[in-house]
């Protein structure tokens, strides 16, 4: 009898080590750049430069050694006077891709980059201002991120570009679960979704055009096939625990009986 008890806890403990492994990802399943060299050097010629787009918010301010010259180029809201920020008006890209500026009027600029815009007001003030200066920031760039990342949410980029990776940084990179080797990047063109895939355990992901991410980007990365079976790490975790608890308990009782 006792023989037969040792062959049952036997089988309850393998069962145990089988679920766990079960839940183990492996190291082709998990690992960034998997096909880097030691002290391999690589030249990221991928080219990138943002563009204005429709529903873009544009900061721009105009300075010159003539504050009084450069004034009506810049609109503020609200009143300096008795302690109030005044605050400055942002431009909202149209349908048609303009933007409306003070004294100039309608300019054109969807499709130019921040340095293209600034030399198209530097043309445009030049009969008005002496060598103005001139401040472009976009104001509503931002990049989501969705799917099995720790974080997954909306997040704003201060600078003019962000890559991928920086962005999955924000998220708080892909959970265990997250497949790495078919990230999807959803770009929006004027109405038009463009649908990119990239993988991030290849080091040529450096030369994808989604590695540098866009306004408005949406980042999707899948679960695998064990990750759509549960909800989350901590869910197939507890259940793993509820399990063998029980299969160890029920074991120890019947041997106990016996």
């Amino acid at each position: 009898m006792k023989k037969n008890n040792l062959m049952l806890f036997g089988k309850v403990v393998v069962v145990c080590v089988l679920i766990l492994l079960s839940s183990c990802a492996s190291r082709k399943e998990v690992v960034y750049f998997q096909d880097t060299g030691n002290f391999e050097t690589l030249v990221n010629d991928n080219s990138f430069i943002s563009k204005f787009k429709v529903d873009d918010l544009i900061s721009i301010h105009v300075s010159s050694l003539n504050p009084e010259a450069s004034a009506p180029f810049n609109l503020f809201r609200g009143r300096t006077e008795g302690g109030f920020q005044a605050e400055q008006v942002d431009y909202l890209v149209d349908q048609g891709g303009e933007i409306d500026f003070p004294v100039i009027g309608k300019l054109k600029v969807e499709g130019l980059s921040p340095d293209e815009l600034r030399q198209l007001l530097r043309n445009k003030l030049s009969e008005y201002l002496k060598d103005p200066i001139i401040n472009i920031r976009l104001r509503n760039f931002t990049v989501t991120i969705l799917g099995a990342v720790n974080n997954p949410g909306t997040y704003p980029v201060s600078g003019e570009q962000v890559t991928i990776l920086e962005a999955l940084g924000f998220a708080g990179d892909l959970t265990i679960r997250g497949v790495r080797e078919n990230v999807l990047v959803i770009r929006d063109f004027n109405g038009t979704k463009v649908y990119s895939r990239i993988d991030l355990t290849s080091k040529d992901i450096i030369k994808s055009p989604v590695y540098y991410l866009t306004q408005n980007d949406v980042v999707y990365v899948e679960p695998n096939k064990s990750g759509i079976k549960e909800t989350s790490i901590d869910a197939r975790a507890g259940l793993y625990v509820s399990l063998i608890s029980v299969l160890i308990t029920s074991t120890v009782i019947i041997i106990t009986r016996n």
